[in-house]
């Protein structure tokens, strides 16, 4: 069975902003001539790597809302400009938004088993009559 890790999205001020961060990343790595992912940084690397990698997705929290997730590939140790170990978690570069729920600030990353992990968000699930801009709001509020 998959495990997933929960983080907060630093600097992320919707499901869009992320997106357009995660499409510049994937973009420069791949013009790099890496592969084309993103890379969340992390100074703790999980324990339960072959669970994780056993079909796990990063979950995204997003103004104190878990709103996303990208799916990961494979983690990747490197030493930052101090020399310190850290970790790149190494992500698929389309975000897929799920249904919005609340969540409270933590440092670092937490695991997320299946059963609390919220269901994808899709488009047919919205409802045509809500204007957009409300929608959204509604959404960040995890009102729907």
């Amino acid at each position: 069975m998959a495990l997933h890790l929960l983080k907060l999205a630093v600097g992320a001020e919707s499901l869009d902003s992320l997106r357009a961060w995660v499409a510049q990343q994937a973009a420069a790595s791949a013009a790099a001539g890496g592969p084309r992912v993103s890379r969340a940084k992390t100074r703790m690397s999980p324990k339960r790597v072959d669970e994780v990698l056993a079909g796990g997705s990063l979950y995204w929290v997003i103004k104190g809302a878990l709103q996303g997730r990208q799916e990961i590939v494979g983690f990747e140790p490197f030493n930052d400009e101090n020399g310190i170990k850290r970790l790149h978690i190494m992500l698929e570069p389309e975000v897929i938004a799920v249904r919005p729920r609340p969540c409270r600030p933590f440092q670092g990353w937490r695991y997320l088993t299946p059963e609390d992990a919220p269901a994808d968000w899709r488009a047919i699930d919205l409802d045509d009559d809500i204007p957009a801009t409300m929608r959204r709001e509604l959404m960040e509020l995890c009102l729907i």
